[in-house]
This record gives structure tokens, C-alpha cells and sequence, in this order.
């Protein structure tokens, strides 16, 4: 895989996800800094994003050192 650039946050997303989208517009009102690295352009990431999801294929997926949380608010777009 692919170096990541330093961040505390890590948002796995894909193009076609209005849930990713939603999640990222809220990253920015708040001002948070994270990395964001989309399984289209990146598909070596999917099987870490699926393991993180607990076997689901769902975005997006952030990551903060242990913690992951898988969707927006509860809710995220299965791929």
C-alpha cells in the first residue's frame, strides 16, 4: 500500500457516496484535518476497509488511532 500522509484521521470514502460527501462537508465546517483516501483511486485499501467494517462493504469509514466508525451518522453506502 501506498504511503499515508500524517494525519490523527483517516476517512476511507468512494466517489458515488452522497454519505461520504456528507461526512467531508462536515469535516471541513469543523475544521478538522484528516486523510482522505478513496478505494476508487486507491483499490488496495478495500480489503482494510472491509475488514474495518466488520466483513461489510460500506463507506465511509474513519479511522482515529483505535477507534473506527463505520458510516455517517449511522448510515453508509454499500459498494
Amino acid at each position: 500500500m501506498p504511503a499515508v500522509e500524517k494525519s490523527d484521521l483517516i476517512v476511507y470514502t468512494r466517489y458515488d457516496c452522497a454519505y461520504c460527501d456528507a461526512l467531508k462537508h462536515d469535516l471541513d465546517h469543523a475544521g478538522t484535518e484528516y486523510q482522505e483516501i478513496n478505494i476508487i483511486d486507491h483499490p488496495e485499501y478495500q480489503e482494510l476497509v472491509e475488514k474495518l467494517a466488520g466483513g461489510e462493504r460500506i463507506t465511509p469509514v474513519m479511522v482515529e488511532g483505535d477507534k473506527v466508525v463505520v458510516g455517517y451518522r449511522g448510515i453508509g453506502c454499500a459498494y
